[in-house]
């Protein structure tokens, strides 16, 4: 069901305009200083999308304050990257998913697919099982969910959280709870 969704170039354009949401939003509030940003977008060269995505996809959307002694960099939250990350949210996100619990094929045909390494998706899952818990996102939110979320089973037992009309819809607004994380280096 996750891999339609994480070859569709639709759904990777639909994120694209969410983050641009996002940062005009940032780009609106301005720098604490009270100065004006400007573009700062940085190149990334992220992983596992589907083939033919446009080039602007593989910028980071930033801004930088244009007050003299400031220069403060304001990175907006980001549905499609995850801090340092070389792959997609969407990809970091659904394949670790898709792995819990998978076989020996499934993760055979998930490299394939998407890129990743066994050593990578392991790296992955140990990540969504010990570092996330301790994230502040995490802390903040983990009493909204009610039943609570199945540790072990992260992170499919967080996609299973959310709603909507359809995959992509749940999808999007699981990835919208993740983005604070595009900006931490996690």
């Amino acid at each position: 069901m996750y891999q339609a969704i994480l070859s569709d170039p639709t759904f990777f354009s639909l994120l694209f305009r969410f983050d641009q949401d996002l940062a005009e939003a940032t780009r609106r509030a301005g720098c604490d200083c009270g100065g004006r940003l400007d573009v700062a977008n940085y190149g990334r060269k992220p992983r596992g999308g589907p083939e033919g995505l446009p080039a602007a996809f593989d910028l980071r959307l930033s801004f930088c304050c244009a007050t003299d002694g400031c220069r403060k960099r304001a990175t907006p939250p980001s549905v499609r990257f995850v801090g340092r990350r070389v792959y997609f949210m969407a990809i970091f996100v659904l394949v670790s998913a898709m792995r819990h619990g998978v076989n020996r094929k499934r993760e055979t045909q998930l490299r394939a697919l998407f890129g990743p390494s066994r050593r990578t998706l392991e790296r992955w899952l140990r990540w969504w099982r010990e570092a996330f818990p301790q994230t502040r996102l995490w802390r903040e939110a983990t009493g909204r969910f009610s039943p609570p979320v199945d540790m072990a089973a992260l992170p499919q037992s967080l996609l299973e959280r959310f709603s909507g009309r359809d995959e992509p819809t749940r999808v999007h607004r699981a990835l919208a709870f993740l983005a604070p994380l595009g900006v931490a280096h996690s």
